[in-house]
């Protein structure tokens, strides 16, 4: 099962100034290397370049040396500048194979797909995206949402690995598994629920639980 954080410091962190949430969010993929996250996804697109370049960095001296790997969202630049392992792309961005031109060797691209035809039109990319599944914090009631049936399409359109996004939860990803995904991305299930000021918490009961409910749907699928 791969497993993708995506950064989220207003919900992490709360309305508090940049440095307080950094820390929070420093904090939080501490927690996910200890987990060993596959993958953290720094999605903070309000920040001015040379702060989304100096957070990254930071997050890219904590996931040395471990099994997680740090890809920003659509910032091909500031992944470069910070040494991040790859770069998470929109579904309305460019081409991962211009990616591929400008970057070295083992260089991870990702991209997010809210469908079949853009899932058969993303080649080049190591692993996409797809969703929203469910209705979540981030894409409430109202947003256009691909469901199981869509997400299942996706994965048996493409060859390679499809995480399941949006609303997904400890309960649900038995039901991601049964349809094929090679996993999750999520934000909101890598937080605490309780109202407090930094809602990181240690991941290692989450992911433990989410893996074996995971594998054990798989295998039945």
């Amino acid at each position: 099962m791969i497993l993708h954080l995506v950064t989220d410091r207003r919900r992490l962190a709360g309305p508090v100034p940049l440095d307080e949430a950094r820390r929070c969010l420093l904090r939080q993929v501490q927690y996910a290397v200890d987990a060993r996250i596959d993958g953290v996804i720094v999605r903070e697109r309000d920040l001015e370049a040379h702060e989304l370049v100096d957070l990254t960095m930071a997050i890219v001296q904590l996931t040395r040396g471990t099994k997680t790997r740090v890809l920003v969202n659509d910032r091909v630049d500031v992944a470069l500048a910070s040494g991040a392992d790859g770069v998470h792309l929109r579904s309305d961005s460019i081409a991962p194979t211009m990616i591929r031109r400008m970057t070295p060797e083992g260089f991870l691209v990702g991209r997010s797909v809210h469908g079949v035809e853009e899932a058969a039109a993303a080649t080049g990319v190591d692993y996409l995206i797809a969703g929203t599944i469910w209705a979540s914090a981030s894409k409430p009631e109202g947003h256009r949402l691909l469901g199981l049936d869509g997400f299942s399409a996706i994965v048996r359109a493409v060859r390679v690995p499809v995480l399941a996004i949006g609303g997904v939860t400890i309960d649900r990803v038995g039901e991601v598994a049964a349809a094929g995904g090679a996993g999750i991305a999520a934000i909101g299930i890598f937080m605490d629920d309780a109202d407090r000021q930094c809602r990181a918490v240690q991941l290692d009961a989450i992911t433990s639980t989410a893996r074996a409910r995971f594998d054990t749907s798989g295998s039945r699928s």
